[in-house]
């Protein structure tokens, strides 16, 4: 990936998702293009509106910590997606990774001893790399279980078992574009999102946003085929020694129907016995 063309295209995508009201402006009636003016974050910015042109256009190529950073306050830019513009301006300060594949027995033996706790082992790509027993009666349902990303785009199943599906499209890639960022050469993201952007509308709509985020603790309602719905909050932790492997756990409230139902559905996924 270009690093110089995607700054451009995040500066661009910042801006057209920014209200004049967001920016402190007078909003004096309807535009033919929606957000920003390009004249109007260059005056924000403080600096001259052919100098931001050149920014969105790749023809600026080091743009100076004073210029970044004016920009990350006018378009109100969190601590992350601020990290994400950096790692965009400065591609070469960023470490290459190795991809981690490797779930230790330790961990998969820790996970599987979890009889009320979905738990999955993903990499930073979000492939899945190890699941419990329920997560994968969990997910049962969906055809294609080695990726979050590709299951929440490109599989049927995903819009029912999602009742929220734009949310939870929206957050994974967020987090995609927070790991794009520092990995802009690497031909497994190249490949994933040239699949997905191939694949699936939605996944080109949403990525075209530039929307940056980790991910964090949030609530999520699923819809299962055999035991209703569900509300789970989910919980991702960094592996410690494993780089960019991520634990993700989804709780049900104790005592909650959710709780009940995680139950009936280890039951219905335990091994008959004889």
């Amino acid at each position: 990936m270009d690093g110089t063309k995607l700054l451009g295209e995040f500066l661009r995508a910042r801006r057209e998702v920014m209200t004049p009201a967001q920016a402190g402006l007078l909003d004096v009636g309807p535009r033919r293009t929606p957000g920003l003016r390009r004249e109007e974050v260059a005056m924000l910015a403080h600096v001259s509106t052919d100098y931001y042109i050149r920014l969105e256009q790749g023809r600026e190529r080091h743009p100076s910590e004073r210029v970044l950073g004016a920009l990350a306050q006018v378009f109100g830019l969190t601590l992350e997606a601020t990290a994400h513009m950096h790692a965009l301006a400065h591609p070469m300060l960023q470490p290459r990774r190795s991809p981690a594949r490797r779930v230790s027995p330790a961990l998969r033996t820790l996970i599987g001893g979890w009889p009320v706790t979905p738990a999955l082992i993903c990499d930073d790509l979000m492939n899945i790399l190890a699941a419990n027993s329920l997560a994968d009666a969990l997910y049962g349902g969906f055809e294609d279980r080695d990726n979050l990303l590709r299951m929440i785009f490109l599989d049927p199943a995903a819009r029912e078992f999602y009742p929220e599906w734009e949310k939870s499209a929206r957050s994974k890639v967020a987090h995609l574009r927070l790991v794009a960022g520092s990995q802009l050469d690497d031909p497994r993201l190249t490949e994933l999102v040239g699949e997905l952007s191939v694949k699936s509308p939605d996944f080109r709509r949403l990525w075209a946003r530039h929307d940056v985020s980790p991910k964090v603790a949030e609530v999520k309602r699923m819809c299962h085929r055999e035991v209703g719905e569900l509300e789970l909050t989910c919980e991702v932790f960094s592996v410690n020694g494993s780089d960019g492997l991520q634990l993700i756990t989804l709780l049900a409230q104790p005592g909650s129907p959710s709780e009940q139902a995680l139950k009936l559905l280890g039951s219905l996924a335990a091994p008959v016995r004889d």
